[in-house]
């Protein structure tokens, strides 16, 4: 079962940028298995298996949590449930993907098949791993399939993103001595433009300030604030579109109150068509058999990065839970052996497609 690798996959600390005990963690057991995963130079954990000739299917599930290295990550059961700090998002997928490799006979695969555990999906990750994954390995590969999400939903939609850290710097001072701009003056009144820009509800496109923070103290004129920029659309010309106009209203933020600006772009998640008809049809008769009728969705994940590469690509939920990104989120413990078994089938029928 699945479960056998879920806690102390859970409970090895994988922040963004800090994954390397976790990556070594899924290497281990990878090897246990009887495989011999490589490590690439981001960090990425890489498995390949089948015949050599002809393209991969690569399955990729990212390694890294949205909590730092302070969170107690112990996977606790509260009523049937197995919860705890990142035990979904994305541990579980990655315990069904090593459950995968158990059950797994690599003699009876007709067509290559590639297992990854990515580094850098979440936050400022900027889907790191699997960029790097495909822009190393684009022309060996028939198709990417990110194991991330809920079971019975299959992500369809590549949601382009664009992410900036905004700084505002000026020379600071006294609250009573001093008449000089205030960093945080200009922090407020930029917050202020960018929620007040039109956005079209469809395609869906989304303006959120995630972060804010500057000052040193209640007496000082603030010499720095910064805050983070997450922008999103399924249109590129309309992310375009919100791009310039946020770039220019913080521009013109810092202009009235007469501070410096520095915009640095932290994230660009490509958007696009994922081409993922077949794999979704396929996808639908893995999970016929468990009962589940596949839901598809709008999403950014690590298949975002495939749509650059004209690579078909989606992603795959295989369990059960809730609370995603919380320190309380769950999962149901028998949601993974459905999972599985719908991994099982959607490879199956992948391999005689």
């Amino acid at each position: 079962m699945p479960l056998a690798y879920l806690t102390r996959i859970a409970q090895t600390p994988a922040p963004t940028f800090h994954e390397e005990e976790r990556a070594q963690l899924l290497a281990h057991l990878w090897r246990d298995l009887g495989h011999a995963p490589e490590r690439d130079a981001v960090g990425n954990v890489l498995l390949r298996l089948g015949p050599r000739q002809g393209k991969a299917l690569l399955l990729a599930a990212h390694l890294d949590t949205v909590f730092g290295p302070e969170t107690d990550v112990t996977v606790r059961e509260e009523g049937g449930r197995l919860v705890g700090p990142g035990v979904g998002d994305n541990s579980s997928s990655l315990a069904v993907l090593t459950a995968f490799l158990r059950d797994l006979d690599p003699a009876q695969l007709r067509r290559p098949l590639w297992i990854a555990a990515n580094v850098g999906e979440e936050g400022l990750g900027d889907l790191r791993g699997a960029k790097a994954l495909l822009s190393e390995h684009a022309p060996e590969l028939s198709a990417f399939v990110a194991v991330d999400g809920y079971l019975g939903v299959a992500v369809t939609k590549a949601v382009g993103v664009r992410r900036y850290r905004v700084m505002f710097s000026g020379q600071g001072g006294h609250s009573w001595g001093d008449q000089a701009p205030s960093a945080l003056h200009a922090l407020g009144l930029a917050i202020t433009a960018l929620y007040s820009l039109p956005l079209p509800s469809s395609p869906r496109t989304t303006l959120n300030v995630g972060v804010a923070s500057g000052g040193n103290s209640v007496n000082s004129i603030a010499s720095s604030a910064e805050l983070l920029l997450d922008l999103r659309s399924l249109d590129a010309q309309l992310l375009d579109d919100l791009d310039s106009k946020a770039r220019h209203a913080l521009q013109g933020a810092a202009r009235q109150v007469g501070v410096q600006l520095r915009l640095d772009q932290v994230g660009d998640r490509p958007g696009g068509n994922l081409r993922s008809d077949n794999l979704l049809r396929l996808a639908r008769l893995a999970s016929q058999p468990a009962g589940l009728e596949l839901k598809t969705a709008a999403s950014s994940t690590d298949a975002n990065a495939a749509a650059p590469h004209g690579v078909p690509s989606l992603a795959l939920g295989v369990y059960r839970g809730g609370n995603a990104h919380r320190e309380d989120e769950w999962v149901q413990p028998g949601s993974l052996a459905t999972g599985l078994g719908v991994l099982q089938r959607f490879v199956r029928a992948y391999q005689h497609d």
